[in-house]
C-alpha cells in the first residue's frame, strides 16, 4: 500500500507539471519556428523572430522597462514588508491585529479596482500617468505578500538569537543587521522573487497607469489585437526565462549560503 501511495504521488506530481508547464513548452517552441504563423507542422529551428524582436526598439525599450520596474518596487515592497514584520514580530502592541488587517488589506481587493482606485486618486492629485505610478501601484499589491512571507520567517528561535545579541552588548540596529537579517533571508528571497514575477506579469494596473512608456505585457496585448505570430511566442519565451532566472538565482543564493554554514 505504501508503495502505491508512492507510486500515485509521483504520478500525480508528473500531471500536474505537465498541465503547467506543456502550454509553456509548446510556446517556446513554436517560437523557434522559420513560418510565419505560430501552427504545426513545426519547421525550424530559427532565431528570426528573435532577431525581430531584439531589433525592435520599442518591444527592447518595454522589456526595459518592465525589468526596471518589477526590480524597484519589488524591493520597496520587500523593504517595507520587513520592517513592518519586524515591528509587529518584535514591537507587539494592543494594536496589532488591527495593523495586521491594515497591511494584509489590499490583497483582498482586485487588481482592477486597485488600478482604478489609483488613477482617479492620482488624477485629483495632479500625478500623470507614468511608470512611477505604476510602480506605487505595484508596492500596493505586492506589500501584502512580502509582509506575510517575511512574517512567517521571523521565529521564536531568531528572537532568542537576537536577545543574546543583546545581552552581549548589540545595539537594536547591529542585531537587526547582524542576526535578523541573515537569518531571514531565504524568506525575504522568497518575497522578492514572488513580488518581481507579479509585478512582472501584471497588466490591468500597468494598463491603466501608463500612457507612451509601456510596460512588455502591455505592448504583447496590444499586439495580440492584431493576431499571434512567432514573434510573440519569442517575446513570451523571453518573458518565462527572466522570471525563471530570479527564480534560480535566489535558489543558488539560498544554497550557496547553506553549503557556506556547512
Amino acid at each position: 500500500m505504501s508503495r502505491l501511495r508512492f507510486d500515485l504521488g509521483w504520478v500525480y506530481l508528473a500531471l500536474g507539471y505537465t498541465f503547467i508547464f506543456l502550454p509553456v513548452l509548446v510556446l517556446v517552441l513554436f517560437s523557434f519556428t522559420s513560418r510565419d504563423v505560430p501552427m504545426p507542422p513545426f519547421e525550424g529551428p530559427s532565431l528570426e523572430w528573435y532577431r525581430r524582436i531584439f531589433g525592435n526598439e520599442r518591444m527592447v525599450h518595454a522589456l526595459v522597462n518592465s525589468v526596471t520596474l518589477a526590480g524597484g518596487s519589488s524591493l520597496v515592497a520587500t523593504v517595507l514588508g520587513f520592517l513592518g514584520a519586524y515591528g509587529i514580530a518584535r514591537h507587539p502592541t494592543r494594536w496589532e491585529g488591527l495593523m495586521r488587517y491594515l497591511i494584509m488589506a489590499p490583497i483582498t481587493v482586485s487588481y482592477l479596482i486597485v488600478g482604478m482606485g489609483l488613477l482617479v486618486t492620482f488624477h485629483v492629485m495632479g500625478v500623470p500617468k507614468s511608470l512611477w505610478a505604476v510602480g506605487a501601484g505595484h508596492v500596493v499589491i505586492n506589500l501584502p505578500l512580502c509582509f506575510s512571507i517575511i512574517l512567517a520567517g521571523l521565529g521564536e528561535h531568531q528572537r532568542n538569537l537576537e536577545r543574546a545579541a543583546h545581552d552581549l552588548g548589540a545595539s537594536e540596529i547591529q542585531a537587526l543587521l547582524r542576526i535578523t537579517v541573515p537569518v531571514t533571508l531565504p524568506s525575504i528571497l522568497a518575497a522578492y522573487c514572488l513580488s518581481f514575477t507579479l509585478s512582472w506579469d501584471e497588466f490591468i494596473i500597468a494598463f491603466l497607469l501608463t500612457r507612451f512608456e509601456v510596460t512588455l505585457p502591455v505592448l504583447l496585448f496590444e499586439l495580440l489585437r492584431a493576431g499571434s505570430s512567432p514573434e510573440l511566442n519569442a517575446a513570451g519565451s523571453v518573458v518565462f526565462c527572466i522570471s525563471m532566472s530570479v527564480v534560480l538565482v535566489a535558489v543558488a543564493l539560498t544554497l550557496g549560503r547553506r553549503s557556506s554554514r556547512a
